[in-house]
């Protein structure tokens, strides 16, 4: 797979020979007789030879496995000598990207390590990089190597920058990789990539935002987000302009998503009855979509009650479920990572630990707000049973003294007792 370099500069192959020699010989090993007889001349057209040995290289995929990789390597060092590479190079990749004849085991590895070979020996901001990487992703997806992708990921968008071949380019690279994940069932990284695609549309420009690519991107990513199994925030899907312009394109799939971001369960029902047929026409999975919003109910009643207890009664409505499997329930909205909580079954009651707000405005604001006023008058009150505490603690000790004086006055210890102070004073006036 192709890698950055750490010098800045291209790797060099091990190629001895002049222009001609070299040409020569690939040009007899490819069979190649019109570019044979172009390098026969005394001063050859170096581009014509090129282009006709470029043409005949196709035919290495019929070669052995033990001589493509220097074969390969050989006519990359060819094309490298252009004065304009680029002519070439597409051309190029697309013979390397295909399957090996001969090596049904190793010709994916033998060819994806030519198309690295490629990328690597380009200078790190040459802008034909951006396009031998998409011949790369390509490959990548036909022969299921996503693996080979994986370890690239973070570095892509650093190249991007670096190639500086504009949005149109960056936007298909990002949606090749999340083709190319799609297919491998990397089912959230191929979202993530179809959200930076998204977010390369210039967010101030209407008609662009607006434009067939970006709906159709929209879309996908609409899609992807709700039918997804472990995707329950859509605020960052909702921020994106392209996705907001749905409300005008497509306004029956923008009112599913803001169902889906911050409603429950009975408006995903009056959905479902205002527009009948459009989630089966869509090829949305109903009974998915249903389960999906009855775990995000479930965490929107948790988020919106102050005491953190919920009556079986209330989870049964708001799920239209059995009270029998609200414990099913609760196991499901745990494991999605929307809620931490336990039953109490004795009470009847699921106890909220801690859950995961779906959106966060004006209306959690004030369920926030509602919250802390509750804990604030649970910690006065607890205050005041402290205060309470101590001030009959107190009254406790004092009551406690009262009774020790009264006893040892009763014995006669006491300050007026024969013990006491005066009786210490009359014996000392005998003494006199």
């Amino acid at each position: 797979m192709p890698g950055t370099k750490s010098n800045g500069q291209p790797q060099l192959l091990f190629v001895d020979g002049s222009f001609e020699e070299l040409a020569k010989e690939m040009a007899d090993y490819l069979k190649a007789e019109e570019a044979k007889q172009l390098v026969s001349k005394e001063a050859p057209n170096k581009e014509e030879v090129l282009a006709k040995l470029v043409a005949a290289s196709q035919a290495l995929n019929t070669v052995s496995e033990k001589e493509y990789t220097a074969a390969s390597n050989l006519m990359i060092h060819l094309v490298l000598q252009s004065a304009d590479p680029k002519k070439y190079l597409p051309a190029l990749c697309s013979n390397f990207a295909k399957p090996l004849a001969n090596s049904p085991v190793h010709g994916a590895g033998l060819s994806l390590n030519a198309l690295a070979t490629v990328f690597n020996l380009l200078d790190h901001e040459d802008p034909i990089r951006a396009r031998v990487f998409m011949e790369i992703l390509k490959f990548l997806k036909t022969h299921s190597m996503f693996d080979n992708l994986r370890p690239y990921l973070d570095n892509l968008p650093e190249w991007i920058d670096t190639w500086g071949t504009g949005e149109e380019i960056e936007r298909k690279l990002y949606e090749e990789v999340a083709e190319v994940a799609l297919e491998a069932g990397e089912d959230e990284t191929s979202y993530e990539f179809i959200l930076k695609a998204l977010r390369t549309f210039d967010a101030d420009d209407k008609e662009e935002i607006t434009s067939e690519d970006a709906q159709r991107l929209s879309l996908r990513a609409v899609k992807m987000a709700i039918l997804s199994n472990t995707h329950f925030l859509f605020q960052d899907l909702r921020a994106i302009p392209s996705v907001q312009a749905l409300s005008d394109s497509h306004p029956v799939y923008s009112q599913l998503l803001d169902i889906f971001a911050e409603q429950d369960l009975e408006d995903y029902n009056d959905f479902n009855d205002e527009h009948e047929g459009w989630v089966e026409q869509q090829k949305f999975d109903h009974e998915k979509l249903h389960r999906k919003m009855r775990l995000l109910t479930f965490a929107s009643l948790a988020a919106a009650t102050p005491s953190r207890e919920i009556e079986y009664s209330r989870i049964s409505k708001a799920l239209q479920i059995p009270e029998d499997d609200i414990e099913m329930w609760a196991i499901d909205v745990i494991r999605a990572g929307l809620v931490e909580g336990k039953l109490s079954q004795q009470r009847n009651m699921f106890l909220v630990h801690k859950v995961t707000y779906r959106v966060f405005t004006q209306k959690q604001y004030q369920e926030l707000a509602t919250r802390v006023d509750h804990w604030r008058a649970t910690l006065q009150n607890v205050l005041g049973v402290l205060r309470q505490e101590q001030t009959n603690a107190k009254a406790q000790k004092e009551r406690e003294v009262q009774e020790l004086e009264r006893k040892l006055n009763s014995a006669g210890v006491g300050p007026g007792g024969p013990g006491g102070r005066r009786g210490q004073r009359e014996r000392t006036d005998n003494d006199d």
